[in-house]
C-alpha cells in the first residue's frame, strides 16, 4: 500500500466524529474515503491494514443509488492506494466460507509481505 499520507486520497478521508468509523491522518492507511469518480460518481471505500492484509472494501454510489463498482472504478481504487507494480487480488472464497454483508461491495486484499502468485502474462 502506498504510505501514509497518501496525497491521492487524504483530502477524501472522512473525518467527522459522528461519522461511522471516522478517521484522522494519525490511523495511517485506516478509515473511510468518500472519493470522486467522474462529475456524479462517488467511490465509498472502507481502508485497513491490520492482520497481516491490505484491504479496501468499495461501493459505489451514483447520486442516492448505490451499485457494484464497475472494473474502471476498482482500477482507479487499486491505482490510488497501491504503486503499479503491487498486485492485489479479489477472491471468490469457498462457498462454505462465503460472506456478503452487503450486497454492492467489492474487495480488494493484498497480503502484507507475501509475493502473490500470478498466471504467466501470455495467458493474462
Amino acid at each position: 500500500m502506498k504510505p501514509t499520507p497518501n496525497s491521492l486520497v487524504e483530502p477524501h478521508r472522512v473525518t467527522n466524529a459522528g461519522m461511522f468509523l471516522a478517521s484522522t491522518v494519525a490511523d495511517g492507511n485506516n478509515g473511510v474515503f468518500s472519493l470522486p469518480f467522474g462529475p456524479k460518481v462517488r467511490l465509498s471505500c472502507i481502508v485497513s491494514d491490520g492482520g497481516g492484509w491490505e484491504h479496501v472494501s468499495v461501493c459505489a454510489f451514483q447520486g442516492q443509488r448505490e451499485r457494484i463498482p464497475t472494473w474502471a472504478e476498482m482500477c482507479y481504487v487499486k491505482q490510488l492506494f497501491w504503486g503499479d507494480d503491487e498486485t492485489v487480488v479479489q477472491y471468490h472464497p469457498a462457498t462454505t466460507e462465503y460472506v456478503n454483508l452487503h450486497l454492492y461491495v467489492l474487495h480488494l486484499w493484498r497480503p502484507i509481505g507475501v509475493s502473490l502468485p500470478t498466471p504467466p502474462i501470455g495467458f493474462v
